[in-house]
């Protein structure tokens, strides 16, 4: 998906794009690499063949958040020979090494308005978590806090995504099963996810880690509020100051904010007025205009 979504950015600065999976030798004035540690096999040799050809390298969370603690050889090579270093959120820079990070550059990812205006569910407190089921996600979080809510709360947490496993699957069916607040609609098209979003009080990002989810970005420019675990992911899309956190993993946490949501006035306004002062940030013309900086940058020998 990013590897798309980059192309798409470059062709329309007027580049010539190919992707593929895996490098396969063929001739380029500059390789975009997506993933430090999939794809070092890949970047050594393009690298090999074009020593003095730049490469980009996007750090996807796991480079960062995981391989770089848990399979440190080929991630950290990967920095090593790129000429680039792209995050996705702005504390990117904590994790990557001192010495590589004059080559690092936030490129935040970007978000479309929604088609239509977006109106509330009037029967109930919509809460969205939109991403697929697997363990990083930690994706049932909203749904186990929804449990905690008072008897007469109406807080509903709607749910999309693929599980990555049987296993989340027969999880997420049980919820629905066992929890009244709960449904789970599986995969979905883009169109489906924003007209959630569209309808939704509050977005839940509940991961434990993260290297920059777009889905926040959607969010913000939807002018949904978002409830988020505290990882560095998000905090450096939100902002330090952002109202809307809770501690990783911690379901009680959580059920307090929901509450507050659905109860507290001037709380939903502030994590409104917080989101709406982090929107501009997501606007497609900064993405693609900072992907213009950075070629450029790279053609004059910065």
């Amino acid at each position: 998906m990013a590897a798309s979504r980059w192309a798409r950015i470059l062709r329309r600065l007027g580049h010539r794009v190919r992707t593929a999976a895996d490098y396969d030798g063929t001739p380029a004035d500059l390789m975009v690499a997506v993933h430090a540690w999939r794809s070092a096999a890949s970047i050594e040799r393009f690298k090999a063949k074009f020593p003095d050809r730049p490469v980009v390298l996007q750090l996807s969370g796991t480079d960062i958040y995981q391989y770089i603690d848990t399979d440190p050889v080929p991630t950290l090579r990967s920095m090593a020979l790129a000429d680039r270093l792209v995050g996705l959120n702005d504390l990117a820079w904590c994790a990557v090494p001192k010495r590589l990070r004059p080559r690092l550059c936030v490129i935040r990812q970007s978000a479309a308005r929604l088609p239509h205006p977006r109106q509330p569910s009037a029967r109930a407190i919509v809460v969205s978590v939109i991403g697929h089921l697997r363990d990083v996600k930690d994706p049932l979080r909203a749904a186990e806090a929804a449990r905690l809510l008072p008897a007469g709360s109406r807080v509903r947490i709607e749910q999309v995504g693929r599980a990555y496993t049987p296993a989340w699957a027969v999880r997420a069916q049980a919820e629905m099963e066992s929890n009244p607040r709960y449904i789970w609609r599986d995969d979905v098209p883009g169109a489906a996810v924003r007209r959630l979003l569209a309808r939704s009080h509050a977005m839940v990002i509940s991961s434990l880690s993260e290297g920059g989810a777009n889905v926040i970005s959607e969010a913000a420019v939807a002018g949904v509020p978002v409830l988020a675990s505290r990882i560095d992911g998000n905090v450096g899309l939100l902002g330090v100051n952002y109202p809307g956190y809770f501690p990783a993993g911690n379901t009680k946490a959580l059920a307090r904010l929901l509450q507050k949501l659905e109860g507290d006035s001037r709380f939903v306004a502030r994590l409104r007025q917080a989101v709406a002062r982090r929107a501009p940030l997501f606007r497609p013309a900064r993405e693609i205009a900072a992907w213009r900086r950075l070629l450029a940058d790279l053609r004059a020998g910065g």
